[in-house]
């Protein structure tokens, strides 16, 4: 056994046993040794020693979550990078940058970091490594939401991927194209973006993680649609694919199911999706919070729904797309609690809405208006004296509909008669 195979193994060893003090220093031993020979062999096994005190070093510090000292490895490993092949150095710095994935609260170090590997790839004329790190920092451009900064390298990334013809890293890029376009609610392009993707996709074998990402784009664009028959057809896809690689994404795509079933008030649906053998290990605070909106929304309680917003506060709001659902089936549920309590009257004050509903008089009358002016119900309201009036919905009158309809085919008639008129003479 080698001088750096046996400290490799005692660095692993020490933290096993959680002494990572002792492990840094003995893995920062080998990424430091020089060979003072020429022999080849022995510089080859060396860089191999080193490649693995690296990676190795890169996940301790993830265990430990400390983002600042993986920058620092990051930096100063790179002086030993030099010595190795393009494709070797490119997998190392990659999987490095990756180790931030799963550290909370280093988004902004990993971007820092990828950005200063970007720069040094440009001067190391490591055309490979910068295009895949400048795919991965436009996808944390991205979850930071720096949409316009994001898009700026995916457009050049894409203008060169063409040119190379390199579908697989064009299946990668336009599915990030997708994602900010939506982000930026420029629904048509995002979907444009996603049939590229997925063209692409078909003409390659695309991994069982990439595919899973696609459905759940998929599956987020029909339900932007409303189609919420298709969209859950799509995420139920996505989480097979994320469920089978143990990817922590699965609990994503299964709020997502749950969403669309709520959205089409199949709450039984709900029921039996979260009994499902696959299903009941992501038993957890998200699951919960899915499911008291279920319950509320089967019970048309806003009370309920109100209550489960504010208890499950962080489960349901941090994720925009949850959440600009909920805020469509809050409004929803708005609308046919306020059309219960019009219903048996003519003329109904404000405030007897409002307590009846438990909102403050100003959302009630703004909420009213627009349901007015959408014409979910005939009235009017008098502010002066804080009353709504309701009107009986106006009749359709058939013969004038009918009428209107005769002088459209007689205008029709008219007008043939008339071409027909000037061909004759």
């Amino acid at each position: 056994m080698s001088e750096h195979i046996e400290t490799i193994e005692q660095a692993r060893t020490a933290a096993s046993q959680k002494k990572y003090d002792e492990a840094e220093k003995k893995y920062w031993l080998v990424i430091n040794a020089k060979v003072e020979t020429d022999n080849q062999n022995q510089r080859a096994k060396l860089l191999q020693d080193q490649e693995t005190a690296i990676l190795e070093l890169g996940k301790v510090f993830q265990e430990l979550k400390d983002a600042e000292k993986l920058h620092t490895l990051i930096s100063d490993s790179r002086t030993v990078l030099g010595g190795f092949a393009k494709s070797k150095t490119a997998k190392i710095v990659k999987s490095l940058v990756e180790d931030f994935d799963a550290i909370p609260g280093a988004l902004d170090s990993q971007i820092t970091a990828i950005k200063e590997s970007i720069e040094w790839a440009i001067q190391s004329k490591l055309s490979f490594l910068r295009q895949q790190l400048q795919l991965k920092l436009s996808a944390k451009l991205y979850t930071k939401g720096s949409y316009q900064e994001g898009l700026k390298i995916i457009t050049d990334l894409l203008r060169e991927y063409k040119k190379l013809d390199d579908k697989s890293s064009l299946v990668e890029v336009q599915l990030v194209e997708s994602q900010i376009y939506h982000a930026l609610r420029n629904i048509p392009k995002s979907r444009a973006a996603l049939t590229s993707a997925r063209t692409s996709a078909n003409s390659i074998y695309c991994p069982t993680i990439l595919q899973a990402e696609l459905d759940c784009q998929s599956g987020i664009l029909n339900a932007e649609d409303k189609d919420y028959k298709t969209a859950f057809s799509y995420f139920y896809e996505s989480f097979e694919g994320f469920n089978s690689q143990n990817d922590e994404r699965a609990i994503v795509v299964l709020k997502y199911m749950l969403l669309t079933k709520i959205m089409l008030n199949l709450i039984d649906d709900v029921k039996t999706i979260l009994n499902n053998k696959n299903v009941v290990k992501y038993q957890s605070k998200d699951i919960d919070a899915m499911k008291s909106i279920a319950t509320a929304y089967s019970n048309r309680s806003l009370k309920e729904f109100e209550n489960a917003l504010l208890t499950y506060s962080v489960e349901l709001k941090s994720d925009p797309i949850i959440k600009n659902h909920f805020n469509a089936l809050y409004d929803n549920l708005l609308e046919q609690n306020l059309l219960k309590i019009i219903e048996s009257y003519s003329v109904v004050e404000l405030d007897h809405i409002s307590k009846s509903i438990g909102l403050n008089v100003q959302q009630v009358e703004g909420k009213l208006s627009q349901m007015i002016l959408d014409k979910v119900f005939y009235g009017v309201l008098d502010q002066g004296n804080g009353w709504l009036i309701i009107y009986d919905e106006p009749r359709k009158d058939a013969s004038y509909e009918a009428a209107l309809g005769l002088v459209k085919n007689l205008s029709g008639v008219v007008d043939l008669l008339y071409e027909k008129a000037s061909s004759l003479n």
